[in-house]
């Protein structure tokens, strides 16, 4: 039987991650798939900034297997938890980083760059797969500064046109890992279903990175303004810069739609809303302004959710925020990216052995052990993202008083560990998450040997 032929659309998270466990699955090494990942960024370092991320639980246990996790820990932001603060950036409420992993709070053990992580994953990838050519394999081919403007299945085979070269390929599996914007999902499934696969949140959110001033330190402070308006001001890491979430709940301005749906043609447009809603909201609204108009890392668009009644059609796969993103809100996208990837090359492994004749038992035992995850995932706590943003004044200094009080009785992390046991909800979800031995190649001690090196 011949190797299958695999097309990963993404090269951020989970899309490296599912080529190197397919790498390191107990397959022989002629039988291994051939694995082409497709980025349509050009520059390999685009997102080398990227907005903060983190990585929980079963997620943790995941980097581990692939030899990761001593140099995430090495490139963490080093954020040592969260303040809330008010336009005079007096403090009301510190809740640091639980470092001892028996809760998940707003701050995990592990806060990472998205780009640097992204980066991580990809080089490691790049690793295992020349360890796999070794072997006798065929390893990962990498493509950048292209995208697909066709996908077209017939019979056994997916034909794929790429944009710029023009190219035309075929290959025996698809998998779109290219966000929650997916290109993928909008040619496969078609455009018109969007209005119904993306669900908006009704919040909006700018994320960039402005100079680091001196008085930036390794605490994330959380301003709330009237009108339901915050920003997070957060380290990166590297002492350089401070990273930027800027955001409104609004469901009444018909702007924020307007200028989401308008992509990098209207970011000057997209700089403007935010810097009206902003404006005199003191705190350090004035200097993240400033800085925001003149950085060229901004990313803005509408806080959504990705629903769908099935991740597969054909040939077609999407994984990660493609198929079920569960918004930046839920601190547990990048858990949901490490599993996602862990489970469906644990799955694919008897398609890719020869052991069962189609594809479509491994898609529906990816989606039967997935979609309890992402419904966990998805369930925000009652009332969000509304209710931790107040319309009022009064609202804001109430819901301050009230975490204050929370936890200063320290009942505040009490209420998230048992909301997480019992009803799998918030970032503690991430410790319910299973990690099955599907017989993968260990890489801590290859790794560990690696970076000695």
């Amino acid at each position: 039987m011949a190797s299958l032929s695999i097309l990963i659309v993404g090269c951020g998270i989970a899309g490296p991650t599912l080529a190197s466990f397919l790498l390191l699955a107990d397959i022989p090494a002629a039988q291994k798939p051939r694995i082409t990942i497709l980025e349509r960024e050009s520059n390999q370092k685009a997102h080398l900034r990227g907005q903060n991320i983190d990585i929980r639980g079963a997620g943790v246990t995941i980097v581990r297997k692939l030899g990761l996790e001593a140099q995430i820990r090495a490139s963490t932001t080093g954020e040592e938890g969260v303040r809330m603060v008010d336009e005079s950036n007096r403090i009301w409420t510190e809740n640091p980083a639980d470092r001892t992993g028996t809760i998940q709070t707003g701050t995990s053990d592990i806060e990472i760059l998205r780009g640097k992580l992204a980066e991580l994953c990809w080089k490691n990838s790049q690793r295992i797969s020349a360890e796999a050519q070794r072997e006798g394999a065929a390893g990962i081919e990498y493509i950048f500064g292209d995208f697909l403007e066709d996908i077209q299945q017939h019979g056994s085979q997916v034909h794929v046109r790429f944009a710029k070269s023009g190219k035309t390929r075929s290959f025996d599996l698809l998998v779109g890992a290219d966000g929650m914007q997916s290109r993928t999902r909008k040619m496969v499934w078609g455009e018109e279903g969007e209005s119904i696969r993306l669900k908006r949140l009704g919040m909006f959110a700018g994320f960039f990175s402005i100079p680091r001033e001196e008085h930036d330190d390794n605490w994330r402070r959380w301003f709330h303004a009237p009108g339901r308006r915050g920003i997070m001001l957060r380290p990166d890491g590297l002492g350089m810069r401070s990273t930027i979430l800027m955001y409104v709940v609004n469901d009444k301005d018909p702007r924020f739609v307007d200028v989401a749906t308008k992509g990098s043609g209207g970011i000057q447009e997209q700089k403007a809303l935010l810097g009206e809603y902003f404006h005199g909201a003191g705190w350090e609204c004035d200097r993240i302004i400033r800085e925001m108009k003149a950085t060229d890392d901004f990313y803005f668009d509408a806080v959504s959710q990705v629903k769908m009644d099935s991740w597969s059609k054909g040939r077609v796969v999407l994984l990660g925020d493609a198929g079920y993103c569960a918004s930046p809100i839920s601190g547990l996208g990048t858990t949901l990216a490490f599993s996602a990837a862990y489970k469906l090359a644990g799955y694919l492994q008897p398609y890719i052995k020869g052991e069962s004749p189609d594809l479509s038992s491994a898609f529906t035992k990816y989606d039967e052990q997935m979609r309890p995850i992402v419904e966990d995932a998805q369930q925000l706590a009652p009332g969000m993202p509304h209710l931790i943003n107040p319309e009022t004044a009064w609202g804001i200094w109430t819901m301050r008083s009230l975490i204050l009080a929370l936890s200063y009785t320290r009942a505040f992390f009490y209420i998230i560990k048992l909301f997480g046991r019992i009803l799998h909800l918030g970032p503690q979800a991430a410790d319910y998450v299973t990690v099955e031995d599907f017989g993968f190649k260990d890489m801590t001690v290859w790794k560990v040997r690696d970076t000695a090196e």
